[in-house]
C-alpha cells in the first residue's frame, strides 16, 4: 500500500471514527461506516440495532442500503467499504452479494467476524454465485478503534 492511498483510508476512517461516536453517544455499538466511490463519500452507516431495536441495523448493512439508494444499482463493484471494525458474519453476506471488492477496517472483530472467525464468509471462495472475495486492508487507525469499545 502506498503513502497516499494509507492516508487517503486514515481520512475515510476518521470520518467513521466520528460517525462511531454518534452511535456510542446513543447507546449502540460504536461501529461506522461509509462507502466511497472514486474518491467521493457517497454513503454513510452508523450502527444502530438498538436504537432501532432491529438486529440488521449494522453500519456495514446501513452504509451498503444507502448507497444503493443513492446510486440506484445493487452492484457495488466499483465502491470501497470503510469500516471501523471488522464486518460480522451477517454483514459479510450482504458486502459479498453487493460485490464490493475492497473492505477497508480498523479493528478485528474476533469471533464473530467475516474473516477472523471460524466462518470466515468475507473471504469464502466456494459459493460459485458469487464473484471473488473482496481485498481487504486492515489496521488502519487500528488504536482508535479498538478504543471506541472500551
Amino acid at each position: 500500500m502506498t503513502g497516499t492511498e494509507k492516508s487517503e483510508f486514515q481520512g475515510w476512517m476518521k470520518k467513521c471514527l466520528e460517525l462511531a461516536r454518534i452511535a456510542k453517544a446513543r447507546g449502540d455499538s460504536p461501529v461506522a461506516s461509509v462507502i466511497v466511490q472514486d474518491n467521493v463519500l457517497i454513503a454513510e452507516g452508523i450502527e444502530g440495532g438498538k436504537t432501532h431495536k432491529d438486529i440488521t441495523c449494522h453500519a456495514e448493512i446501513e452504509a451498503v442500503r444507502n448507497a444503493v439508494k443513492y446510486l440506484d444499482k445493487t452492484d457495488l463493484s466499483d465502491c470501497i467499504l470503510v469500516t471501523t471494525h471488522e464486518p460480522c458474519i451477517m454483514c459479510s453476506y450482504v458486502i459479498r452479494h453487493h460485490k464490493i471488492q475492497l473492505v477497508v477496517v480498523g479493528a478485528d472483530s474476533g469471533e464473530v467476524g467475516g474473516y477472523s472467525s471460524a466462518y470466515p464468509l468475507l473471504l469464502d471462495e466456494t459459493i460459485s454465485s458469487w464473484v471473488k472475495p473482496p481485498s481487504i486492508i486492515r489496521g488502519i487507525l487500528q488504536e482508535e478503534c479498538a478504543a471506541l469499545k472500551k
